[in-house]
């Protein structure tokens, strides 16, 4: 079995548990993510991975992070993860590409990634639930942040906090590679 073949096992098992947990319907589910029906049983049946924006729709509408929706092994009250057993979760052909570290559900889902933009690359995001809130911190090159349609840049060193209740996405419009870490925080599902 490949690791992706193990990663789709787990979201299976976790989305199940999860929507259980929480005694939502597939249709209730499906309305709260706006993720079809058909996708959502086809994600807890193991017949398809699905893509990262799927996903965060997915544990946002069910109040976890995508860490817990991911987990192979959920483990207490310490968790360690291997630099080996990171979640990477977008890709492009240039060499960008992110990583879900770690992620926490205390008091609501907490999540620590690392990301890695190639020059002209970027990634947008669709907001996630009010009250969510995001925080980087650049180590290498600069950010171009863009939060409900503003542009900020955020060069090596520097960090911004945002409401990722609105639509944003992050570019890399210089010459070197952008390097940086993320913590997203969402409130607990109500």
């Amino acid at each position: 079995m490949t690791d992706l073949d193990r990663l789709t096992q787990s979201l299976a098992r976790n989305l199940k548990h999860w929507r259980a947990e929480r005694n939502f319907t597939l249709d209730a589910l499906a309305a709260r993510s706006g993720v079809s029906r058909g996708m959502i049983i086809q994600i807890e049946q193991a017949r398809t991975n699905p893509s990262v924006g799927t996903t965060v729709k997915l544990a946002d509408a069910l109040g976890v992070s995508i860490a817990t929706l991911l987990d192979q092994e959920q483990t207490e009250p310490v968790r360690l993860v291997p630099a080996g057993q990171a979640v990477r979760m977008w890709t492009t052909g240039s060499g960008s590409h992110n990583l879900l570290l770690v992620g926490a559900e205390a008091p609501g889902p907490l999540e620590l990634w690392e990301w890695h933009i190639a020059p002209g690359d970027g990634s947008s995001s669709d907001p996630h639930p009010p009250g969510s809130v995001e925080i980087v911190r650049v180590t290498a090159g600069t950010l171009t942040l863009v939060v409900d349609g503003q542009e900020h840049a955020v060069p090596a060193g520097g960090a911004a906090t945002f409401d990722a209740g609105l639509p944003h996405g992050y570019r890399n419009d210089g010459t070197e590679p952008v390097e940086m870490t993320m913590v997203v925080s969402v409130p607990p599902a109500r």
